[in-house]
């Protein structure tokens, strides 16, 4: 039973009018559509944010735009919703066609399994939701106050269990996602034909028995803010589950899944300037059974939809409903929603994580091959030819691709005997192996940040790589090359590349200066600490080489880098860190500040 709050008790901020004035996501996005102009306008952005897409302007070209009186150089970004970032091959290629005719040539995967294509113009927009419809996908609630693209482990093994991890990924996918019909009406119908929906698709927002028939889950209002939910095994925590809203870790007994371990309360934005945010990990709230778990999922939405804050979007995300109430009154909220009381959790939880770059054995004699795309960006440039190799591998193989959280992919059914033949088109197109390449560069994830994200305060994908080709040098120098743990990058606090669970982690503060993370772990099972705060870009490598030598010289046998921070603490180390210079010649260069553009 879907419990409803009375309207009179809710105090809506902006985007909540205009989501209740939408008819249902509608709004006026078609006559837009038809305008002869570059962009949307407000209460339109915060619509279409549902149907996958984010309005953004190259930032990079500002100014010149401005000194000639030229208005921003307005494009959309699409997403995709790809459960557990399955594709076909058909899906995969035709993705990097639509890049290459309607948007700006290159494709990103993300942090979260899926993909964005980018600099799509206003007038391109429908045809290329159009065309990603007709290969089977969707957009609808990539983005918005809904559930959104559900995770889980993308490993292929070909075993019930994983085969019952993807089973629940997509009946949560399907369970959880928005009815409205106007995304049909918006983006898939044939305009050719004229076929219109039925009226009771589009209703009036005064027909309450309609209104219950188009969201039954989510309302006319649908949720205070996003919602994220992932699946994994205890084993192989390779999409961070307890930085979600919602997860499941599987209970494995005799080589079956018994049920789920529920996680609550996981999200990793937040915003400095208001003292009342946070990053946060999910807590473990109960145990259920495989048939529960979809139940379960929609119960937790409905206590967050009817409960979460409707007043202060910076306060809407579930854990901050968790952190005012308490774990155990939230709980007992999500039962009463059920009907039946939840067990406590078994002892099961996250024990490992695997980043599934290289080969990997798929237990039926085929072979994956994860490789590695460096902060998951698909282009040709002069160096490598990424997007070509990619092209030409899927062709080649014809098989399933599989996105992974650490946005890189991975080639699944894989003949013994092509495995020579993968290595050589990646040779040809001058494209590093995953065995070629460092494990620091492996582990490093960051947001696209500049310039096209509207929140970014400084780089994050340009800068990066160019950090890491020195940090590679003083881990070799230091002889840690062959240690594992995650450098990533953002360019603004919003955490779209969850810095805080990180080993170190690098927030965007202010143009070219970032606040350092230390502490975190591999496992994303701890929240990283503030190290420095306002550290200037050319300065990361002599800050993060100083970290690496203390840690070398102090570790204890077997300790990672981000529990030995974590074990010495934040004081310990500025006391150590501080006091040693560091000899910048002895690692053969130093850091540069020249940005590669991202186009």
């Amino acid at each position: 039973m879907i419990e409803k709050k009375t309207k009179e008790s809710i105090r809506f901020n902006k985007v909540e009018l205009i989501k209740a004035k939408s008819h249902w996501l509608a709004g006026s996005i078609r006559e837009e559509l038809s305008q002869d102009t570059a962009s949307f306008n407000a209460d339109s952005l915060q619509l279409l944010k549902f149907h996958g897409t984010y309005q953004q302007d190259d930032r990079d070209r500002r100014t010149e735009l401005r000194k000639v009186g030229k208005d921003k150089a307005f494009s959309m970004m699409i997403r995709c919703r790809i459960p557990g970032g399955r594709m076909t091959t058909e899906q995969f290629i035709t993705h990097l066609d639509i890049c290459e005719l309607l948007g700006n040539s290159t494709m990103k995967i993300t942090t979260r399994q899926t993909i964005q294509l980018h600099g799509v113009v206003k007038r391109d927009l429908r045809e290329t939701i159009h065309k990603i419809n007709a290969l089977g996908l969707s957009t609808l609630a990539a983005c918005g106050d809904v559930n959104r693209n559900v995770m889980c482990c993308p490993a292929k093994r070909n075993d019930p269990i994983r085969a019952e991890l993807e089973r629940l990924t997509n009946d949560l996918a399907e369970s959880l996602a928005p009815r409205t019909g106007a995304y049909q009406e918006l983006w898939v119908k044939d305009e050719s034909t004229g076929e219109e929906l039925m009226a009771s698709q589009i209703p009036s927002e005064s027909d309450e028995a309609v209104n219950d028939n188009v969201e039954p889950l989510y309302g006319p209002t649908y949720l205070p803010r996003k919602f994220k939910c992932g699946v994994i095994l205890p084993e192989d925590n390779c999409i961070d589950v307890y930085t979600q809203d919602l997860g499941f870790i599987a209970v494995v007994r005799d080589c079956r899944v018994a049920g789920y371990n529920v996680i609550v309360g996981g999200g990793m934005g937040t915003t400095p300037s208001h003292s009342g945010t946070f990053p946060a990990l999910a807590q473990r709230m109960g145990f259920c059974t495989p048939d529960q778990a979809i139940e379960v999922a929609k119960a937790v939405l409905i206590v967050q939809r009817d409960n979460g804050n409707r007043a202060d979007r910076k306060l809407a995300r579930m854990k901050y409903l968790i952190a005012d109430w308490g774990l155990a009154r939230f709980r007992k909220k999500v039962e009463s929603v059920l009907g039946f009381p939840l067990i406590e959790c078994t002892d099961d939880d996250v024990s490992g994580v695997d980043d599934h770059m290289g080969w990997q054995t798929q237990k039926d004699g085929l072979w994956s091959y994860g490789l590695c795309i460096e902060n998951g960006r698909i282009r040709n440039a002069d160096s490598i030819d990424i997007k070509s190799a990619l092209c030409e591998l899927a062709q080649t193989l014809g098989t399933e691709i599989r996105l992974a959280g650490n946005q890189s992919l991975i080639f699944c059914d894989i003949e013994s005997n092509q495995r020579t033949l993968v290595h050589e088109i990646l040779s040809r197109h001058r494209i590093a192996t995953s065995e070629e390449t460092s494990l620091v560069r492996r582990y490093a994830m960051a947001c696209v940040a500049l310039p096209t994200c509207g929140l970014a305060i400084t780089e994050a994908e340009r800068r990066l790589p160019i950090l890491i080709d020195d940090i590679e040098k003083s881990l070799a120098r230091l002889g840690l090359n062959s240690e594992r743990f995650t450098i990533r990058m953002t360019g603004c606090p919003n955490g779209c590349a969850r810095p805080y669970v990180a080993d170190v982690g690098l927030v965007g503060k202010a143009v070219d200066r970032y606040t350092v993370f230390l502490g975190g772990t591999l496992l994303g099972t701890r929240m990283a600490f503030i190290y420095k705060e306002m550290v200037g870009a050319s300065d990361l490598v002599d800050e993060l080489t100083r970290l690496f030598i203390v840690y070398k010289q102090n570790r204890q046998i077997g300790e990672s880098l981000g529990d030995y921070s974590h074990r010495v603490g934040k004081e310990a180390l500025l006391a150590t860190c501080d006091g040693l210079a560091v000899e910048r010649q002895a690692f053969d260069g130093s850091a540069t500040d020249s940005i590669k553009e991202t186009r």
